[in-house]
């Protein structure tokens, strides 16, 4: 990384003279002189004190000696950290994880296929649930992480990466815990005849299109309130602020304290599944095959 005339010069400072130093870079004492020379010629400085006796620093030579022997052992330091990073990155799967897409689902696939992948060691990576910040973070899959789990329905999600189904979580309802409803087991959609649902704005997901489509059409004592395509915090926080109802997912029951999450009398649900880059690594290609060989998901 470093200029072969600075490494020469190292070399001679510490040997004491053009012969020895020569000997240990494999090299004849007149191009190492050469090197030096051009060295000081470039630097504008006398380096080196020449005698028949050897050589020895001069103040200056003394100077760029410890700055030169510093940045070598960095470089050399930089170098073994860069191939060990190399090394580590082609035995590492990175697992995106967020507040509404947790790692937990992959890591049950993980333990039933680790054995085909013994070198591999699993690196989690954070990310943001915000509005359109998802979008960046799936568009770098590949490149910031390998792999997500996620709720994923979003035609915008899908046209920027790979998703193999792994299941279907039903659609539940969330409501404070002051809510009239807050007490119920279980909800029938007569329950929310009057209320206000919260739920995401219509364009984005197929399936999410039809729940609005069928209320519309069959229930429409229900008010229907539209929230971003992509939930995160703070559309909990409007639910736990007012007496509407969020159309919600049981693997969020835990996302906000003061929200109480309800089954529903109906059919509603939602895929999710393993999502990985359109054009994947390998490995990661091969990691997918052998999850589908685990079996029938959805």
């Amino acid at each position: 990384m470093l200029n072969s005339n600075l490494k020469a010069f190292v070399r001679v400072a510490e040997c004491g003279s053009f012969t020895k130093a020569a000997e240990s870079l494999y090299l004849s004492p007149t191009a190492v002189m050469k090197q030096i020379n051009a060295l000081e010629k470039h630097l504008d400085l006398i380096l080196l004190e020449r005698s028949p006796a050897g050589v020895r620093l001069t103040a200056a030579g003394e100077v760029i000696y410890q700055d030169a022997k510093f940045l070598l052992d960095y470089s050399r330091r930089s170098i073994a950290n860069a191939r060990q990073k190399m090394e580590t990155d082609s035995r590492t799967f990175c697992v995106g994880t967020s507040m509404l897409n947790p790692a937990r689902p992959f890591m049950e696939l993980w333990y039933q296929v680790s054995r085909e992948f013994p070198n591999y060691k699993l690196h989690l990576v954070p990310y943001e649930d915000n509005h359109e910040g998802i979008l960046a973070e799936i568009a770098r899959l590949g490149e910031k992480f390998d792999f997500l789990i996620g709720v994923c329905d979003s035609r915008r999600w899908l046209d920027q990466c790979n998703m193999f189904p792994l299941g279907r979580y039903p659609k539940m309802c969330a409501v404070s815990r002051e809510h009239r409803l807050a007490g119920k087991e279980c909800l029938e959609l007569s329950d929310l005849y009057g209320e206000t649902l919260m739920m995401v704005a219509e364009g984005d997901s197929g399936t999410n299109d039809f729940i609005r489509n069928d209320l519309r059409r069959n229930h429409p004592a229900i008010r229907l309130e539209d929230t971003p395509h992509f939930y995160d915090i703070s559309v909990f926080n409007r639910c736990a602020e007012t007496e509407n109802v969020l159309l919600t997912l049981e693997c969020w029951k835990d996302v906000h304290p003061a929200l109480v999450t309800i089954p529903v009398q109906w059919s509603y649900s939602i895929p999710y599944g393993l999502l990985y880059a359109l054009h994947p690594r390998e490995d990661v290609k091969r990691f997918v095959e052998t999850v589908k060989d685990l079996g029938t998901f959805i």
